[in-house]
């Protein structure tokens, strides 16, 4: 796998998302979770898909409970309180697993191109945010605590990129 234009996903309501759709689009990938200390920055987050949508940025939230099993909920819940308490209208993917032998392969392809601090392959918390340019190239990897706002500087960059 070359681009994360590879890959497929699952969408929260269970459809075939292959992610070749988003072609030539700036992609933001997070794994989300309902009950985290991070969770609010689905607020952030959205209002980057609001300001930044129509220029090309898509965000793509992959809840996931592999961290203090802090989004043990069913898919309709998950797209229920995202829904209810964040006004999440960017595009939300059936929970995953990020690390371990059942990551999702595109966190496995993710955890490759961009790793972490000192290496580190593996996610170490929810929202983590990856940064992928419209070429389908992973640009840039930010940690659970980089709020979606001080992103906006290399969101720009990337959108005036291609």
């Amino acid at each position: 796998m070359s681009s994360v234009y590879d890959f497929e996903a699952q969408s929260i309501d269970g459809k075939t998302v292959p992610l070749a759709q988003y072609r030539g689009k700036v992609l933001l990938i997070v794994n989300t979770a309902s009950a985290c200390g991070f969770t609010p920055q689905f607020d952030g987050l959205e209002q980057l898909w609001k300001e930044y949508g129509e220029r090309g940025l898509v965000v793509l939230g992959f809840p996931c409970n592999q961290f203090g099993a802090q989004d043990p909920g069913s898919n309709a819940e998950i797209a229920s309180f995202c829904s209810l308490n964040y006004g999440v209208s960017f595009p939300m993917m059936s929970k995953v697993e990020v690390n371990g032998a059942g990551a999702h392969p595109l966190y496995q392809w993710l955890t490759k191109e961009a790793p972490g601090i000192l290496g580190s392959k593996s996610i170490k918390w929810n929202f983590t945010k990856f940064l992928v340019g419209r070429d389908g190239e992973v640009l840039r990897r930010y940690a659970p605590n980089d709020e979606p706002k001080a992103l906006g500087k290399d969101i720009e960059a990337a959108l005036q990129a291609g």
